[in-house]
């Protein structure tokens, strides 16, 4: 999977919102200034080439929609994160959000909930 410049990220970002959408709903989505309306169709065109997104024509109009969804795109970026930062190490990476001084008591109660519910089905799955 190719990995997304800001651009073609923020572009992704309001087409998995919309789900199905024309270049022109995907033009308002942008704060203002917009940027020319060219600018976006070239971004999605690199994005169909790319294969994030994928249309269907209705005449001489396209309809964008995800070809991959966010989670998988979210999977695949967080796991490039941690080969790079955290040498592949998942329980470093969780380590250094552990020894995160920003994380209050409930955040860190509610991750170690999380992965006591997965200790437990990986448990009755007998893995």
């Amino acid at each position: 999977m190719n990995e997304l410049t800001k651009a073609e990220e923020q572009l992704m970002h309001y087409i998995w919102n919309l789900k199905k959408a024309f270049l022109k709903d995907i033009v308002e989505q942008f704060p203002e200034p917009k940027p020319a309306y060219t600018t976006i169709s070239t971004v999605v065109r690199v994005l169909v080439k790319k294969g994030f997104v994928a249309f269907e024509t209705f005449g001489k109009v396209r309809r964008y929609y995800p070809a991959i969804s966010k989670d998988v795109y979210f999977k695949k970026h967080m796991n490039v994160v941690v080969k790079n930062f955290f040498n592949g190490s998942k329980s470093k990476f969780a380590n250094f959000f552990a020894q995160d001084e920003n994380l209050n008591l409930s955040e860190l109660e509610e991750i170690k909930e999380l992965i006591d519910e997965k200790i437990k089905k990986l448990k009755q799955d007998g893995q």
